[in-house]
């Protein structure tokens, strides 16, 4: 998974749909954390999760590294997965509704 940094002014990733745009300073938005604001280290860490919940679905073993993994964004690992799964459903289907089910 590579993530990159286009013009200091988006990150994004090639495992993933989902990006970080800079909105002045150092201050981010990314796409499956709609309604947050965050610093540009956050916002590598929001954009490497969502890489690394598409490439590999979190086993046992793996929550206790997602949850250090999303700490910093103050998301336990099972609340990053289940808000990148929310926003990736949004990317892939027409429409605006903002509504998540997990099957």
């Amino acid at each position: 998974m590579a993530i990159e940094v286009v013009s200091a002014s988006m990150i994004t990733s090639d495992s993933t749909h989902h990006i970080a745009r800079c909105v002045g300073g150092d201050r981010w938005v990314v796409s499956w954390l709609p309604g947050r604001t965050l610093t540009g280290e956050q916002a590598v860490t929001a954009v490497t999760l969502a890489g690394v919940s598409v490439d590999d679905h979190p086993v046992d073993g793996d929550w206790a590294v997602m949850d250090a993994m999303a700490l910093p964004l103050g998301l336990t690992g099972r609340e990053a997965v289940f808000l990148v799964a929310c926003e990736q459903h949004e990317l892939d289907r027409p429409g605006d509704s903002r509504s998540c089910a997990l099957s």
